[in-house]
């Protein structure tokens, strides 16, 4: 139920498994001891429910048992709160990202199935999109400071069900996933059970093969330069392109774009996403750079520089505050017509 791929990226490094004590990676996590893989846990306890303590506790007992570290954030949220799914999100990965920063872990490995895959790729095809974004996970993506692994991609829902009914695993139900006012439940069981019951293997392949034709598409990136968390690349002739490479690059950065995000970048061709990154679409370039809020530290001569070099004004702040601009005026390939 491992795939190939995700296991030749676990194997002798530092894994931390996200888990929850639900069906999909309570089976991740025995199947994973079953490899020899070493890893250790992270679980976000919201106390959504009675039994969010005890099914804490039974991580912990795990761990105990089994010699491995464990990391508990607890949370208390309230589910019926506005955008409960998308805070609960950023909590936990936020909570992920500082563990694997902190502690040096190589790997996020994640208990996504093929289900999730397509309940995703559902959601996406009704709100409007491309391949590239139809197929929206990999079982090996590469994130700015860390590997997100994910070995079921590729697995039914059902068969970890039945792989952990047939070995007597102790799991447990989260009832929340049975209430269709979210959006995501909606379609799980009104869409994407019923493909899944039908015809598992087939929906399997598909993205299989949407994966491959998804890196040929997204493979045409020409990056001409490079500064630290800054790029500069070359801009596709057609925009679908262009925001894709965006947003690739991005997502690696652990940044993640809104379609409505995506649809400004393209509008305005100058924005400022989150706070946090400038976006810059030229005629022929892309630029794109962490955002610096004030430019009032840098010299008339600095601004001048860049002023004939042409760079957008919004990423000069961070040329500055990296001493980059020598080596960027200096890239033949940036500024040849």
């Amino acid at each position: 139920m491992l795939e190939p791929e995700a296991l030749r990226q676990l194997k002798r490094k530092r894994n931390l498994l996200a888990f929850s004590a639900g069906v999909d990676s309570t089976a991740l996590y025995h199947l994973l001891k079953e490899k020899k893989v070493p890893f250790d846990i992270a679980l976000v306890n919201y106390k959504t429910r009675p039994q969010s303590d005890e099914e804490a506790r039974y991580a912990e007992e795990l761990a105990q048992r089994d010699g491995k570290k464990i990391f508990i954030l607890t949370r208390p949220l309230d589910p019926g709160e506005k955008a409960f799914e998308a805070r609960a999100r950023k909590i936990r990965y936020d909570f992920f990202n500082e563990i694997v920063t902190k502690e040096g872990y190589d790997n996020l490995v994640t208990a996504h199935q093929l289900d999730d895959m397509l309940e995703w790729s559902l959601m996406q095809l009704c709100r409007g999109c491309g391949t590239a974004e139809f197929v929206g996970m990999q079982p090996v993506e590469e994130r700015k400071s860390y590997t997100l692994v994910r070995p079921l991609l590729f697995t039914p829902r059902a068969k970890l069900l039945e792989y952990l009914e047939t070995n007597g695993i102790r799991y447990f139900i989260d009832r929340s996933n049975l209430d269709e006012s979210y959006r995501r439940n909606l379609f799980r069981h009104k869409a994407a059970a019923f493909l899944m019951q039908e015809c598992p293997e087939g929906i399997a392949r598909s993205f299989r093969y949407m994966l491959e034709d998804k890196k040929t598409l997204l493979a045409g990136m020409k990056i001409l330069f490079r500064e630290k968390e800054m790029v500069v690349f070359e801009r596709p002739v057609k925009d679908a392109a262009t925001i894709r490479q965006i947003d690739r690059f991005l997502k690696k950065q652990g940044y993640l774009l809104s379609a409505a995000q995506k649809e400004e970048i393209l509008k305005s061709g100058s924005v400022v996403v989150g706070g946090r990154w400038v976006v810059e679409i030229g005629s022929r370039l892309v630029w794109i750079a962490p955002y610096v809020e004030t430019d009032t530290a840098m010299p008339k001569s600095f601004k001048e520089v860049c002023r004939k070099a042409r760079i957008p004004k919004k990423i000069r702040p961070y040329l500055f505050m990296t001493s980059g601009l020598e080596r960027l005026l200096s890239s033949p390939a940036l500024f040849s017509s």
